[in-house]
C-alpha cells in the first residue's frame, strides 16, 4: 500500500537566468527568464517530516502563445497557476497518497485557471511543479530512490484520470521498468543558431558529440526546406549515424502547408540527408486546431504532440487523428507522462508503434535536469532534448557553492573543464547512476537563502493598465 502524507507547507522562489545565446523557437526569441524553485514540507504517516524540492524555468510564450500577451504576461500566468495550485493543495488537510493530492486538485485547478483566462497547459504547470517537490519529500521520508519507489508505485498512481487504462495496466508498467543507465542528448538547433562553420551543427564543441539533433521549423515550407538542406550537409560531415527530429512549435498553419514540407522531404534528393535520418515531427500545427484535423496519409511520417498535450485525454485523442507519440516533460506533469507511457506500451503490444519522447524546454542544471532525466530514464526514453547545456552557461547565476555541491553529489553528471561546472556528456550521453540517490534524483537541494521569493503575479488588467 502506498504511504500517505500530509502537506504542511509550500514555498515558491525564483532566480534570474541569463541565456548564453538567444533561443528562438516558434514565434519567440528568449534571452533570459526566471527559474522557479519549489520547497514543500510534508509529514509522512508514521515516519515524521520531510522536505522536498523541484525547479523549472518560467518560460514565456510556450505554455500560452496568445499573440496579444507580452512575454512578461505569459510568465505571470505561470506564477498565477502556481499560486492557485498552492491554495488547492494546502486545502487538502488529511493524510493522502501523493497521487491522491494531484488527482483531487487537477480538475479544479484547470477550471479555476480557465475562469482567470489561463489556458490548460499553463494551468497544469503549478500542479506539475508541486507534485515533483512532494514526491521528492515522500521519497526522502521513506528513504528510497525515485527508481525504486516508482517501481512499487510509491505515489499510488491509479486510473481515475485515465479510464481507458486499468489499475493492472499501470501497476504492470511500473513494476516492469528497468531504468536506463544512460540517456543520449538530443542537440537543439534553434531558428537563430549557426548552421555552418564555427559554432555550427558539425562543430564538436557546439554539439557536445551528440548523435541526435532536434531541428526547429519556422512554418514556411520553402524556408524550412532550404535550411534543412544546409543542416543535412553538415550532418553528413560528422561521419556517424546521426538521427534527427523536427519541431514546428505549432507554426504550420494547416495540413496543406504541412503537406508541402513533407512532400519536399519525400521527393527532393537534396533533403535525403534529413529524410533518411528523421525519427518524428513534433507538434506541427497550433494546439487549437490539432484535434480538428486528422493527419490522414501524412501520418506515415510519424508525428507527435507536445503543446497540444494539455489534458489526460490528449494522447488518446491524438492517436485517433493519426499521431503516434507524445512528449514527456516534467513541466507538464510527471504523472501524466507515466500514464502516457503506460498507454504507449499497451497500444504497442497490438503491433503498431506508439511512443513517448523526451523534450526539454525548461530544464536547467541541477534539480530540473536531474528530475526530468530520471523520469525519462525510468520510462525508457533513450534520447532526450537537453537545452540546459546549450543555451545557458552551465549553472548560470547559481552561487558557486551551490553548483559545487551538485557537482560533488553527482560527479557523473557534472564536471568543470575550465569553464565552470556544467553537464558532463559522455560520448553523446548523460549518465544516470547518481540519480539513484534517496529522493527524487538529487542528493542536494538549492541554497534556499540565495533565492528570492516568487515575484507576486500581476493580473492581466494590472499589466495593461
Amino acid at each position: 500500500m502506498s504511504p500517505r502524507l500530509k502537506l504542511r507547507d509550500i514555498s515558491f522562489f525564483e532566480r534570474p537566468v541569463q541565456f548564453a545565446r538567444p533561443f528562438r523557437f516558434g514565434a519567440v526569441t528568449i534571452n533570459a527568464t526566471p527559474q522557479l524553485f519549489v520547497r514543500v514540507e510534508i509529514e509522512v504517516e508514521g515516519r515524521g517530516s520531510a522536505v522536498g524540492a523541484s525547479a523549472e524555468l518560467l518560460v514565456p510564450k510556450w505554455f500560452d502563445k496568445r499573440p496579444e500577451l507580452s512575454l512578461a504576461q505569459t510568465v505571470d500566468g505561470l506564477r498565477r497557476s502556481l499560486e492557485i495550485a498552492r491554495g488547492f493543495y494546502l486545502a487538502r488537510t488529511g493524510f493522502l497518497t501523493a497521487f491522491d493530492l494531484h488527482a483531487s486538485c487537477i480538475g479544479a485547478q484547470v477550471a479555476t485557471c480557465a475562469k482567470k483566462n489561463i489556458p490548460a497547459l499553463a494551468a497544469a504547470y503549478g500542479p506539475a511543479e508541486i507534485d515533483k517537490a512532494i514526491l521528492d519529500a515522500l521519497l526522502r521520508g521513506v528513504e528510497t530512490s525515485f527508481f525504486d519507489g516508482m517501481a512499487v508505485n510509491i505515489a499510488g498512481i491509479d486510473a481515475r484520470l485515465s479510464p481507458d487504462l486499468s489499475e493492472r495496466d499501470i501497476s504492470t508498467f511500473l513494476s516492469g521498468r528497468k531504468p536506463l543507465t544512460r540517456v543520449a542528448i538530443r542537440h537543439t538547433v534553434g531558428l537563430d543558431d549557426t548552421v555552418q562553420g564555427e559554432g555550427g551543427v558539425a562543430d564538436a564543441h557546439e554539439n557536445a558529440g551528440a548523435n541526435y539533433f532536434k531541428l526547429k521549423l519556422s512554418g514556411d515550407p520553402v524556408a524550412d526546406a532550404s535550411r534543412l538542406v544546409r543542416i543535412g550537409k553538415e550532418l553528413d560531415t560528422l561521419g556517424r549515424g546521426t538521427k534527427v527530429t523536427l519541431d514546428a512549435n505549432e507554426q504550420y498553419a494547416d495540413l496543406a502547408v504541412l503537406g508541402a514540407l513533407m512532400d519536399r522531404l519525400d521527393h527532393d534528393p537534396a533533403l535525403r540527408p534529413i529524410a533518411s535520418r528523421l525519427l518524428y515531427v513534433e507538434q506541427p500545427m497550433p494546439r487549437d486546431i490539432t484535434r480538428q484535423l486528422p493527419l490522414g496519409s501524412l501520418a506515415s511520417h510519424g508525428f507527435i504532440i507536445d503543446e497540444a498535450d494539455d489534458s489526460y485525454d490528449a494522447f488518446p485523442a491524438a492517436r485517433a487523428l493519426g499521431y503516434c507519440g507524445i512528449s514527456s516533460k516534467s513541466c507538464k506533469g510527471l504523472y501524466k507522462s507515466i500514464v502516457n507511457a503506460t498507454r504507449a506500451a499497451k497500444w504497442s503490444a497490438g503491433g503498431d508503434r506508439f511512443f513517448v519522447t523526451g523534450e526539454d524546454l525548461t530544464c536547467q542544471a541541477g534539480l530540473a535536469v536531474q528530475q526530468d532525466l530520471a523520469l525519462g530514464a525510468f520510462l525508457g526514453v533513450t534520447h532526450a532534448e537537453r537545452n540546459g547545456h546549450h543555451y545557458v552557461d552551465g549553472f548560470g547565476e547559481t552561487p558557486s557553492a551551490e553548483a559545487q555541491a551538485f557537482a560533488a553529489a553527482h560527479p557523473d553528471l557534472y564536471a568543470d573543464a575550465g569553464q565552470g561546472i556544467r553537464l558532463s556528456i559522455h560520448n553523446g550521453d548523460l549518465l544516470t547512476g547518481s540519480l539513484h540517490a534517496t529522493g527524487f534524483a538529487t542528493s542536494v537541494h538549492p541554497d534556499w537563502s540565495a533565492l528570492r521569493p516568487l515575484e507576486q503575479p500581476k493580473s492581466l488588467q494590472e499589466q495593461t493598465a
